[in-house]
């Protein structure tokens, strides 16, 4: 069955699995920090309990329109020391903003000691609805929530978009406000705890790693998964991804962490990270949260497009969606047919504006499109047919190029509108049992 780019919640361990981890201790920092994943104790008597509704994207339908352009907006670049770290707050809330692994590990101790379970939500800020639905999944399964928020230099490639990547400190801390709220006045089992936005000599105190594809550093690689689609496209992406989030584990030590569908390949590789390396968590994925009404990926860089690209931003969506309907429509076709549905649609798109002039037309280049296996990413076969048992994955990327000749009072988007890079994806679900 098609699920359209909306993934039910996969889980890499259970928590019957993490209930029974063994000791495990995490040596980061300055100091070595010991999780102790033993069988649950019940939680003190002030911890509320966890009501046991499923997963699911409260506000996928809801979604806004195009984001807002937004200023950038960074939080304060220096570090607290680390025994006064902690204590600013975001504002109206408890929220506590630590800025140093120190800091963050002491509270994470705390938790600890008191019984109560801690989830992740890695992000780099610019805050969508998107990442909030994930954090409110985050709340519904633990006692209590962190949230990162730290544009990580390492999963951009040396001319990638590193500098005009939106930094919004003062909105994000708005949002999360808001949700707190939200999350208070539904009586959720968790809340927002702590965010952790740390400088860049914090999260890498040798030096962050270079960004060139040869350049020294310390590095965490997941191959061959994290070399294909994405990792082809962008070669320095995932050893960023995973360098960074293997950092962020190690000093968070949490329960649970929590991902968008979106970037599917992603968790393909952090499953396989998690795995590999026996860490000790769950890695659970949300569903795509899309605009409307064109079904458009939440993401950050959606504020680059402006109001004339933003209008044929979606044409990955429809192509993939016509691939996913012409494998629906006949179980036989194979890799070559169902990508050549998504091909057309695209192309037609293309042409379609080719033939505007260059004042009112926006031009995009496909940067791939694949059909891959579910687990590994590793593309079919051109006649090869999809295993109706494991199911498969529809993905791609694609370019909008800058505009041309921009009108007097046009919205070109965040930056003035450089070439953004969108990717979506269209997970086809097992259509019998193994």
């Amino acid at each position: 069955m098609i699920r359209n780019g909306v993934a039910t919640a996969t889980r890499t361990a259970t928590r019957t699995a993490l209930a029974t981890e063994n000791t495990v201790v995490c040596a980061a920092g300055r100091r070595a920090a010991a999780l102790v994943s033993a069988p649950r104790q019940p939680a003190p008597a002030t911890t509320r309990a966890q009501p046991t509704r499923p997963f699911h994207s409260s506000l996928a339908s809801k979604a806004p329109a195009a984001a807002p352009q937004r200023a950038a907006q960074a939080a304060p670049a220096t570090s607290a020391p680390a025994a006064e770290d902690g204590h600013d707050t975001i504002p109206g809330t408890s929220i506590r903003v630590f800025r140093t692994v120190a800091g963050l590990r002491a509270w994470r101790r705390e938790q600890l000691l008191a019984g109560r379970t801690v989830g992740l939500v890695p992000t780099m800020g610019a805050l969508h609805e998107g990442h909030l639905d994930l954090v409110r999944v985050a709340a519904r399964d633990n006692d209590a929530v962190v949230i990162s928020i730290y544009v990580n230099p390492t999963q951009f490639g040396v001319h990638e978009d590193l500098g005009s990547y939106p930094r919004t400190w003062d909105a994000d801390s708005r949002e999360l406000a808001k949700l707190q709220g939200e999350l208070e006045s539904e009586n959720a089992a968790g809340r927002i705890e702590a965010v952790f936005a740390p400088t860049t000599a914090e999260m890498y105190p040798s030096g962050p790693p270079s960004q060139a594809i040869d350049g020294p550093g310390s590095f965490v690689t997941i191959t061959p998964v994290g070399a294909l689609l994405e990792g082809a496209s962008r070669p320095t992406f995932f050893r960023g991804v995973a360098t960074v989030c293997m950092k962020l584990f190690h000093i968070v030590q949490p329960e649970r962490t929590y991902f968008g569908q979106k970037d599917v390949q992603q968790t393909v590789v952090l499953k396989r990270m998690v795995r590999d390396f026996a860490i000790p968590l769950e890695l659970v994925v949300g569903p795509t949260v899309r605009e409307q009404p064109d079904g458009l990926a939440l993401s950050s860089r959606n504020v680059y497009l402006g109001t004339r690209r933003r209008a044929v931003a979606n044409v990955l969506r429809r192509s993939l969606l016509a691939a996913a309907e012409a494998a629906s429509s006949s179980p036989k076709a194979t890799y070559d047919e169902i990508l050549a549905a998504a091909h057309r649609v695209a192309d037609e798109t293309l042409a379609a504006q080719k033939k505007l002039p260059p004042s009112k037309r926006a031009l995009f280049e496909i940067d791939y499109l694949s059909l891959s296996e579910a687990d590994t990413m590793e593309e079919l076969a051109a006649d090869q047919t999809i295993d109706p048992t494991r199911g498969a994955i529809l993905s791609g990327a694609v370019r909008m190029l800058p505009v041309e000749e921009p009108q007097p009072g046009e919205d070109l988007g965040h930056s003035g509108g450089p070439l953004v890079r969108l990717i979506d994806n269209i997970i086809l679900e097992p259509t019998q049992g193994q």
